[in-house]
């Protein structure tokens, strides 16, 4: 006979629950639990506002994480197997994101096809290229938003594994936590007042629902109704509320030291590149000046250092279109593709990037050759943007630039009013979605001029006018932090932003008008460094320097004849070119007012003596000390080796899990049944497996003769409780259902006592099997102590089944397709005289 509990006869039947308990609700557990589940990841997510911008990913994300919530409910009401719950969370999980993101490219809008793994390999880079290059707020494009939904879905079915099935639901509050650790990691505002509170009351729920609906049968009362409990649980969640709440306060890191307020660490780099994306705020919001690079230039003034052209507009945010059918191998003359009808001047500028790490490489506009680069770099012939073969091409490089530079004034721009030809669409898209107050406001302030140099002189004039004012805060106080049409109406309201709003502003405001125009994300001029480095052929030059806290945005116009023309909207950041300027005397060469409101005043620092460096790349001034590039090794160490040791646990935690399941189960009808299946799975566990055709007395026997000591010594509990359940088992596997008997149960008398197994068999509680666990741990060798707690056969032969099952079927089904192809001949042989189709012979008419 085999060793597998037998069910409870009677489909439908009722325990009756002993004295001091009460029914397991188990109809309305499955939903109850989901609930607090999906509760506590959307209440997670809530977190993630500030990590993505706006509120337009919230919806697919609680789409999805109430879907696979309630499907894994759908199907454990249904009593389904729990293998089969957790694969049809997954399935769910899979349709739930075809419907939303790959529609068009599914069967029926849920069944992907080959067409959908091409479209989801297109997402994935998208928004690994989003992750790797920007910082946060991003802005929630299709790919990053299915990266977050598919993540969350999946945490929905870890939480719902660790609740239910394996019965840790307070473990569910690490993959909570995981949750939580991106935006605490990455928002100067960390995670947030209503994503924690959120969390916190899912999570909650999540161990009310454990303890409500499946209490400790054992004890006289459900746990769930202890009113000692419930006191001591309002009382430990005050503490660790109020903990919450003043920790912060004491803790010297939370306003400065390794993780200051306003430069969370970034996990997924070192956060010293510019953001493609220009959602710069926090970049100019970071303290330390991460992410420094020194240049000399030939150059009488400072130069902009210009990193990437942001020329695509969709209406929900700028972008680059990095053209990479059409980039050129970086190598020869870098031609800009257009005539230049003014007299120009050439520039030689020597860079050293240092920490600086972007695919994009910072030089003044327009690069005409590029020498001492590392590595493949190409460049885009639309707008000479310079990019390498992968995220941090640019760190740690030394290179000399030659550029030109048009001499431009007023009156060249005054005389350029022919349109514009052989601009692509993409300078001069405009989306259909503009608002009212861009469109207004653009017409008011430029529709009175008569050339496109007035035009964007307008626009310039009245956004560095007295009625706006540059801020870091407003923008994210208000909540309009970011590049798109929505954040650019807001920022025309509230009149107050940073460099970002204010080029994104006059560069849509000019293709209403009528020019051509795109955003150049880089770097303002920075300052002195009070060095000099000597560059081949030009001598001694000045050295300066700009990091992080000099990134900047600004638009630049097309003008025929004259090519792209920088324009600085932004009051109080940048050098307003001599063209440009309302006033006649241009800022002063080594004077710039970038920064001045942003880096504080500093001790006066004596100007060190000039220093030569080698010809013919820059010398390496000062560098600083990136401390993201230092914090994140260890970082991706340590989650590294907590992934090891996570694993290597992974299979006590499951036998944890599926003790702590049997030990206290829903249902008191299931108890004897679980408990003898433990016992059965403590003896592998020490190196006695039950036999196929062993019957419970048996092994009961063989147990307490081979694995414990003396039945009257110091195993005396240990032997009692192995007879309690070997007895109540059979009890329960070989008596009358309770339906059919005439009276109580006989109680065994060998079973007496506190371990007794009393009652129908349908109500009785085994024996706790503690003393059984101890009584093995005592008597074991150390090896099988340390295999039974760290790889217990139990949980190692159900992997390796587990493994091995695809196997086992395609060998099954190979069986029986050869057991069938040979009979198939035998049926189809026709039957002759005398015989039978079977075979046999009949007796013949006549005879």
């Amino acid at each position: 006979m085999t060793m597998a509990p037998a069910r409870t006869p009677g489909t439908g039947t009722q325990s009756t629950p002993t004295e001091g308990s009460r029914p397991a609700r188990v109809g309305a557990y499955p939903w109850a639990m989901a609930a607090a589940i999906v509760l506590a990841v959307c209440g997670a997510a809530l977190s993630l506002n500030g990590v993505l911008r706006g509120w337009a990913w919230y919806w697919p994300v609680a789409t999805t994480v109430g879907a696979v919530g309630f499907t894994l409910a759908g199907l454990r009401a249904l009593r389904a197997a729990p293998l089969l719950v957790t694969a049809g969370g997954f399935l769910s999980l899979g349709a739930i994101l075809t419907l939303t993101f790959f529609r068009g490219s599914s069967i029926l809008g849920v069944i992907p096809t080959a067409a959908t793994l091409s479209d989801v390999n297109q997402l994935i880079r998208r928004a690994s290229e989003t992750v790797l290059s920007e910082t946060a707020p991003v802005a929630p494009n299709v790919g990053i938003v299915m990266v977050i939904c598919a993540v969350l879905g999946l945490a929905v079915i870890l939480v719902d594994a660790l609740a239910v099935p394996l019965g840790m639901p307070a473990a569910t509050g690490m993959g909570l936590l995981a949750i939580l650790v991106v935006p605490a990691m990455i928002k100067p505002q960390s995670v947030g007042f209503w994503g924690f509170i959120a969390t916190v009351a899912g999570y909650l729920m999540i161990l009310a629902c454990s303890q409500w609906f499946a209490p400790d049968f054992r004890s006289q009362g459900g746990t769930a109704r202890n009113p000692g409990q419930l006191r001591r649980a309002a009382l430990t969640g005050a503490v660790a509320l109020a903990a919450t709440l003043v920790v912060p306060l004491a803790v010297p890191g939370f306003d400065q030291g390794t993780f200051p307020q306003g430069s969370r660490l970034n996990p997924w780099g070192t956060g010293t590149g510019l953001n493609p994306m220009i959602t710069l705020g926090n970049s100019l919001r970071t303290p330390d000046g991460s992410g420094r690079i020194t240049y000399a230039t030939s150059a009488t003034a400072p130069l902009y250092l210009r990193s990437v052209t942001v020329d695509h507009f969709d209406g929900e945010s700028w972008g680059p279109d990095d053209r990479t059918s059409s980039r050129l191998p970086l190598g020869g003359q870098i031609d800009p593709g257009y005539a230049i009808l003014a007299d120009e001047q050439q520039q030689v500028t020597a860079i050293d990037t240092g920490t600086f790490s972007s695919p994009y490489l910072p030089a003044p506009y327009a690069p005409e050759t590029v020498r001492g680069l590392n590595g493949r770099w190409t460049w885009d012939p639309a707008t000479l943007s310079i990019k390498g073969s992968d995220a941090t091409a640019s760190r740690r490089q030394e290179y000399v630039v030659t550029s030109s530079v048009p001499n431009l004034t007023a009156a060249l721009l005054e005389q350029s009013s022919a349109p514009a030809r052989d601009v692509p669409d993409d300078f001069t898209r405009i989306p259909g979605n503009v608002p009212e107050i861009v469109r207004t406001t653009a017409g008011r302030v430029a529709g009175a001029g008569a050339t496109p140099y007035e035009k964007a002189m307008a626009i310039q004039r009245y956004l560095r006018s007295s009625e706006f004012t540059y801020s870091l805060q407003s923008p994210v106080q208000g909540g309009y932090d970011g590049n798109g049409l929505s954040v650019l109406s807001d920022f025309l309201e509230q009149k107050s932003g940073y460099c970002i709003h204010y080029a994104s502003a006059m560069a849509v405001m000019a293709r209403l008008e009528g020019i051509p125009s795109r955003i150049a994300v880089g770097y303002a001029p920075g300052r002195l460094t009070g060095a000099t480095v000597t560059v081949a052929g030009q001598g001694e030059l000045s050295e300066y320097e700009v990091d992080a806290r000099d990134a900047h945005a600004w638009p630049e116009l097309y003008f025929q004849g004259l090519g792209w023309v920088p324009f600085e909207p932004t009051p109080s950041r940048g050098v307003v070119p001599d063209y440009a300027s309302e006033t006649s005397s241009p800022a002063a060469p080594g004077s710039v007012e970038n920064n001045d409101d942003l880096v504080p005043d500093p001790a006066p620092v004596p100007t060190p003596a000039p220093s030569a460096t080698p010809v013919p790349a820059p010398g390496v001034g000062g560098g600083s000390t990136d401390a993201g590039a230092q914090v994140l090794p260890w970082l991706l160490g340590t989650g590294g080796v907590l992934g090891v040791l996570l694993l290597a646990a992974s299979p006590r935690l499951v036998r944890t899990g599926i003790r702590a399941r049997r030990l206290r189960p829903r249902n008191a009808a299931d108890a004897v049944p679980l408990a003898w299946s433990e016992m059965l799975d403590l003896g592998r566990d020490y190196g006695l497996p039950a036999g196929t055709s062993e019957s419970p007395r048996a092994y009961a026997s063989r147990l307490r003769s081979s694995l414990l000591g003396e039945p009257d010594g110091m195993d005396e509990a240990a032997h009692r409780a192995v007879a309690a359940v070997t007895a109540a088992f059979e009890r329960r596997r070989y008596g009358r259902p309770p339906e059919q008997a005439d009276g109580p149960p006989e109680t065994d008398a060998g079973s007496s006592g506190p371990g007794s197994a009393a009652g129908s068999y349908g109500a009785e509680a085994p024996a706790p099997l503690g003393p059984l666990e101890d009584s093995l741990r005592t008597n074991a060798t150390l090896l099988q102590r340390w295999r039974a707690k760290w790889l217990p056969p139990s949980v190692m032969g159900r992997l390796g089944r587990l493994a091995t099952a695809p196997v086992r079927l395609a060998g099954r089904a190979w069986t029986r397709r050869a057991e069938a192809s040979a009979e198939a001949p035998v049926r189809a042989r026709p039957a002759g005289p005398g015989r039978t189709a079977h075979g046999g012979f009949h007796e013949q008419e006549g005879n």
